[in-house]
């Protein structure tokens, strides 16, 4: 048990799977998982263990922003032994090839700030995912029949950007989609040794300002959940 994980000593595997939404942890657990039993709701923020073909798996929510996840990931390293963990989210596409509902693969993540910039001080740290995580979800994506994308993503420290300067400049350089997670999770893998992915489904665009609407937005994640867990267990 920590601060912020109820979780007694063993209750936590050694791969997990982390959306932003403790809700959306509730649905992919009770979709994916066999067995699966709630074990942490320690501010409302729930995680999940239970199996998949047979692996132990642990689904748990990081809330929004970086600040937010570097807080759960940190302790389910540290205290918990968590050895492989791909957020699973949503994001918005930058790019015109990248379509509402398509599956992104964060290969890098820039950002302009994470809990962890203090650490480096002059260094700009270039956050990356574990290359066998890379090519274990790129497999199963094909074998899925996905529309996948694989790239450099940027992890915002904000929700509502006022810099479309800067979004400009990222989508002139190729940068595939927006979230608010990746890089400090890619940090933290890179700090204690461990793997990290982020397999994210397009929910909106930037370009377009096409959105999925919310009551589909549950169905078209199933994809990317199952590909995290294929990954994993490649």
């Amino acid at each position: 048990m920590t601060v912020h994980i109820g979780a007694k000593p063993g209750e936590i595997a050694e791969t997990v799977l982390m959306p932003g939404d403790p809700l959306r942890a509730k649905w992919a657990a009770e979709r994916f998982l066999e067995n699966p039993v709630c074990v942490n709701e320690v501010r409302g923020m729930l995680g999940f263990t239970g199996t998949w073909k047979g692996n132990r798996v642990t689904i748990h929510g990081s809330g929004m922003g970086m600040p937010s996840l570097s807080i759960y990931a940190n302790e389910l390293i540290r205290d918990f032994g968590a050895q492989t963990l791909i957020r699973i989210g949503s994001a918005g596409a930058m790019q015109d090839n990248v379509k509402i509902r398509d599956v992104v693969l964060a290969m890098t993540s820039s950002t302009m700030s994470t809990p962890s910039r203090g650490i480096f001080r002059d260094l700009s740290f270039a956050p990356c995912a574990d290359y066998g995580l890379l090519q274990a979800a790129y497999k199963a994506a094909q074998s899925r029949g996905s529309a996948i994308h694989v790239g450099g993503i940027y992890s915002s420290d904000v929700f509502y950007d006022e810099r479309p300067d800067l979004t400009e400049q990222m989508t002139r350089h190729g940068i595939l989609a927006v979230e608010m997670e990746a890089a400090e999770l890619y940090t933290l893998a890179a700090r204690y040794g461990r793997r990290a992915l982020a397999v994210l489904t397009i929910s909106d665009h930037l370009i377009t300002g096409e959105a999925l609407p919310s009551e589909d937005r549950q169905s078209s994640f199933a994809d990317m959940v199952e590909i995290a867990l294929e990954a994993a267990f490649t």
